[in-house]
């Protein structure tokens, strides 16, 4: 049996972590039930890299005209997202993160990727960064459409599996499935053990 090559060195990264915010968290509008179980896992990442994380929040419309084409059916459809219909702390990141801020920095974004509309892109390529290490809500949405943004952008992606966390369970199995046997030039799956060696300051 062949075995695959050692995972490379972790280097000129930064942490990302999107989206572990109130909103899908126990009791919200979008609630991810088992980020509970992540948690712990991604405060751990959070907290030990620190001063190299962002954080992103999803940010919803006020009204869905606010928002293009079919986005403003999403918002038809949840309209107890829209933000007179919420609390103002369900758009906060949980608190547990939230504490990190700073020296960790948080980044607004008004759609699924990270790096659309946003200045994320930029600030990475400022610092000289070339690799994204990902956390956070949902596998197969948010983290989804930031993580192919990243790889047409060029950045090495690094996943911490045990990290990501979905509403959805088979669509949190198809995209592991996916990352690993369709992008494995530009994306490497690890664990938050794996990581902490990789990635050293």
């Amino acid at each position: 049996m062949i075995k695959p090559p050692p995972a490379e060195p972790i280097e000129a990264a930064i942490h990302l972590c999107v989206d572990m915010q109130r909103i899908f968290a126990r009791g919200g509008v979008w609630e991810t039930p088992w980020m509970e179980r992540v948690l712990p896992v991604v405060v751990d990442v959070s907290d030990h890299y620190a001063r190299s994380t962002i954080f992103t929040r999803f940010i919803t419309p006020e009204h869905p005209e606010q928002r293009p084409g079919r986005w403003q059916r999403y918002y038809q459809r949840w309209e107890a997202a829209l933000r007179p219909n919420l609390e103002p702390e369900q758009l906060d990141l949980v608190p547990e993160l939230q504490r990190l801020v700073p020296p960790a920095q948080v980044i607004d974004k008004p759609v699924y990727s990270a790096f659309k509309q946003s200045p994320l892109a930029s600030m990475l390529v400022e610092r000289g960064i070339g690799t994204v290490v990902v956390t956070g809500a949902e596998t197969d949405v948010c983290v989804l459409a930031t993580v192919l943004d990243a790889v047409d952008l060029g950045f090495r992606v690094v996943l911490v599996e045990d990290a990501l966390c979905s509403s959805s369970d088979p669509g949190h199995d198809a995209l592991m499935t996916m990352y690993r046997t369709r992008y494995g030039q530009q994306i490497d799956l690890v664990s938050r053990e794996m990581l902490f060696d990789l990635w050293k300051f």
